[in-house]
Formats: structure tokens, sequence, C-alpha cells
């Protein structure tokens, strides 16, 4: 039974999502989701996710939704390579660091957030506002929680793992919103080792936008 990806390309979750499949080696058909035109809000996603979001994936004859329960699923049935370490306590840091991401930041910067603002204000340039006001404080708090022995080329040690699932997506979006990271060199560093990682470069939005 093959694997199927139901996402957009441009979302921080999905983009997490895509990241873990490569790196447990996992091959997946994409199933485009576009939040621009509300697809996801169409009966056909909803019967998917009751909540309109992205991503979902179908596998092992079961459907899954909510980015960082996917990625521990596939962690527990595809154990190899590990996504968090051994040790309990670097586990718990890890996992606060990925949520410190996708449960403070991300939310607040979602795509229906901020367009909502937009609606309220009628003001274009509170989309902008609004991420950055969140977005920089935020990472300058991720960028505390790595400063940790614990932390190598990668959140932690030489191979990466959850946290940076999270870390490397908040990071497109936060060149995307010109958001300097110049303060931030522990995110900065983690952000380069994933370059050079296969699995980081295929995930990359660039390369899963579809085609026009």
């Amino acid at each position: 039974m093959g694997i199927t990806l139901h996402d957009y390309w441009r979302s921080s979750a999905s983009y997490r999502v895509r990241i873990a499949l490569g790196l447990k080696g996992l091959g997946w058909t994409s199933a485009p989701v576009d939040l621009r035109t509300r697809e996801n809000r169409a009966p056909a996603h909803l019967k998917r996710n009751p909540q309109g979001l992205v991503p979902v994936l179908d596998i092992d004859g079961h459907r899954l939704t909510q980015s960082l329960a996917i990625i521990e699923y596939l962690d527990e049935t595809r154990p190899a390579p590990p996504l968090l370490p051994a040790d309990p306590t670097e586990r718990a840091r890890l996992r606060a660091v990925a949520h410190a991401v996708a449960m403070e930041i991300a939310p607040v910067n979602n795509l229906s957030v901020v367009a909502h603002v937009e609606d309220l204000t009628g003001s274009a340039q509170a989309r902008p506002d609004w991420m950055r006001h969140f977005m920089l404080p935020g990472l300058h708090a991720v960028e505390a929680l790595l400063d940790h022995p614990a932390t190598g080329p990668f959140c932690h040690g030489a191979a990466p793992g959850l946290a940076d699932i999270c870390v490397v997506p908040q990071v497109y979006n936060a060149e995307r919103w010109q958001i300097p990271l110049d303060r931030m060199p522990r995110i900065r560093a983690v952000a380069a080792a994933c370059a050079a990682v296969p699995a980081f470069v295929a995930a990359h939005p660039d390369r899963a936008r579809p085609a026009v």
C-alpha cells in the first residue's frame, strides 16, 4: 500500500512531514491541496481532516493528521534513523524546541490567521507587521534553547531529528518575511547543516511547488 501526502507546498507543517518522510527513506505520492483557493475547506478535504488543515498522511491503511503526531508515528513505526535521542532529558529538550516552533510560532503566523488580521485592519501592511511581531521573539527564544552542550551541527549532535525538522521550515518563513537572523548564529548553523542533507533539499517548497 502506497503512501499519499495531502499537502500544500508552502505549508510549514507539510514541509516538516516531507522532511521526515525523506529522512526515513520513504517514497510517497503528493496530493496537493491549494490553500489559496480554499480547497482545504472543500467537502473532500474536510472528510480527510475535519480541521481543514494540511498535512494529511495516508499510510499503513491509516489516515493521520497534525504534523508532529505524523512525525512521531513515523519514528515509532520506522525507528531507523531515529528522530529523537534515547536519553529522556534530551528527548524532552528537543521536543521543547520543536514545540516552541510548531505550537507557539507557527500557529499565530498561519495563513488563515494573518489573512483575518488583514481583513480586520484593512491594511496590507498588517500582514508583514504581524509576522515580524510574533516570529522574531519566537526565534530568539529558540536560539536560546539551542544554547546547550548537546547542540552540534544539528539541534542534537551530528544527525538531524525532530527539532531540525521544525526549525528549518521556520527559517524558510523567516527569510520569506525578511526576518533578520543575524543575531541567531545557532539557528543559522543548524539551517546550513540541514541544507547539505538530501531529505531537507528534496522537501524544500521550491521542489514541492506544483507545476503551473
